[in-house]
């Protein structure tokens, strides 16, 4: 029997009633807000072109790792849901068989925040009314693919429909930026904006990481083999950026390290980089000092400081090297900021025209670390629950957490960092819900009166990223 595919107007809400209608009374005050998404990584291609997408499985499973990383956990291979090797071996090509192998599996996301994601991507984009499975696989195929030809589905249509008022991309420095150049003119180049992401130009660690240098200084005109031509060179990508809406960098180093060495020793690190003579914990000092040059050149244009640590990438060797990275196989890792942010926090931290956004994969770190530093340098804010933690009882564990020391004003609302577009309405709404969820638990305490917790609602859901991210 196939079940019926509904979304509960009070999902997510408490079952306690009388917290449950606060809940749904703040909720009503916020819920058509526009969307404002400053960090994610859909494609800018699909915005430049404006072209509609192939299929349900080339647009919902392969871009999505929470997806295909949860089938490989069940024995499910890579390779049978189409995911393209490295070495060219063949690979499953029939893009209805991955969908059927989805469908027959989707039981596999019960209890997970993709389970609502994705229902509510069925029920509310295609107006599915059963719920997935292998019996109703086709059906679902079937009615998606008719629906994405449509003009209504080009996805700078859907930025509309969606109510998305801005939406930022992730480049790296070295990236030409075509296809946001393709949006000038069109009306979208001020609501499709790009982030610097320099990555690829300060880890040292890359086996790309000289010829990056090298193409840098080519872009640049810059020379970028010396110490201030490379900071010269970065400076003139930050305004390449900017030129193309950029207000913010993200930086996705392995830890929190920061360093604030003497220019000469800075100078020395970068050559032995660049020769290839660093040992690990050189690596990891240049990446630290990179933080902090940024910081600087943050405090410098303007731009707003992300960054996302502890993360350990490409944990499984054999699926990077058959598949590459961003393949579902990234783990959360112990991070410590107070001795680590502090070189950085001396030299930048009190700067109040300075925003700098941490986020953790550690919640060990929320109470008793990440509250208190934001809760007292101007320049740091805290990024909501991240990547593993985006999820309802992570956003309520985020608040629970943070909110005692930091407040809800040294935070900056929500962003969905996400690929997977569709889901956008679906994760700022979980978002939002649970959100008002938290504050009516304060009203219902007479913590807050009802009047401010709409305030902050409204705060969390629109005013705070566009203030943090230098939008409104």
């Amino acid at each position: 029997m196939n079940s019926t595919l509904t979304l509960h107007p009070d999902r997510l809400f408490p079952s306690d009633p009388t917290i449950r209608a606060i809940a749904q009374r703040l909720y009503q005050h916020i819920k058509g807000l526009p969307i404002v998404s400053p960090h994610g990584h859909t494609d800018p291609r699909w915005f430049g072109d404006n072209t509609n997408f192939d299929n349900a499985t080339s647009l919902l499973l392969l871009p999505d790792h929470y997806v295909f990383r949860m089938l490989y956990s069940q024995g499910i291979s890579l390779e049978s849901l189409g995911i393209r090797r490295r070495d060219g071996v063949v690979v499953e090509q029939d893009y209805r068989k991955i969908f059927r192998i989805f469908a027959s599996h989707y039981y596999l996301f019960r209890g997970t925040p993709s389970r609502i994601w994705l229902d509510s991507v069925f029920h509310d984009v295609f107006g599915l009314t059963e719920t997935l499975s292998a019996d109703t696989a086709d059906h679902y195929y079937d009615s998606i693919n008719a629906q994405l030809v449509k003009p209504e589905f080009a996805p700078r249509a859907l930025l509309d429909r969606f109510n998305i008022e801005l939406i930022a991309t992730t480049e790296g420095a070295l990236n030409d930026l075509r296809h946001h150049a393709k949006l000038k003119g069109s009306g979208y180049e001020q609501r499709v904006i790009t982030t610097f992401r320099p990555d690829d130009v300060v880890d040292a660690d890359r086996a790309d990481f000289a010829a990056n240098i090298a193409k840098l200084g080519e872009l640049t005109g810059e020379d970028t083999r010396s110490w201030p031509g490379y900071l010269a060179a970065l400076r003139k990508r930050r305004a390449f950026f900017r030129q193309h809406g950029a207000t913010a960098t993200d930086h996705g180093h392995p830890t929190a390290i920061t360093a604030d060495l003497p220019a000469d020793e800075a100078a020395a690190l970068f050559q032995r980089c660049l020769a290839g003579e660093a040992n690990p914990a050189e690596t990891e000092l240049f990446r630290g000092q990179m933080l902090t040059e940024m910081a600087g050149m943050s405090l410098e244009d303007g731009m707003t400081m992300q960054i996302h640590p502890g993360a350990h990438r490409n944990h499984n060797t054999i699926i990077f090297e058959r598949f590459g990275p961003d393949k579902g196989a990234d783990i959360p890792s112990p991070t410590e900021f107070v001795s680590n942010l502090k070189p950085l926090l001396q030299k930048y931290g009190n700067e109040a025209g300075l925003t700098i956004i941490l986020f953790t994969l550690d919640e060990t770190t929320y109470a008793r670390e990440l509250a208190p530093l934001a809760g007292h340098y101007p320049a740091l804010k805290l990024g909501p629950a991240w990547w593993f933690h985006d999820s309802p009882e992570g956003m309520l564990r985020f608040r629970h957490q943070v909110t005692e020391t930091a407040g809800f004003y040294n935070t900056v609302g929500f962003n969905d960092d996400t690929r997977a577009f569709l889901s956008i309405p679906a994760r700022h709404d979980v978002a939002r819900r649970i959100d008002c969820r938290f504050l009516a638990s304060l009203v219902a305490e007479h913590r807050l009166t009802e009047e401010e917790a709409m305030q902050v609602a409204y705060d969390l859901t629109y005013g705070l990223v566009k203030k943090a991210y230098q939008l409104a």
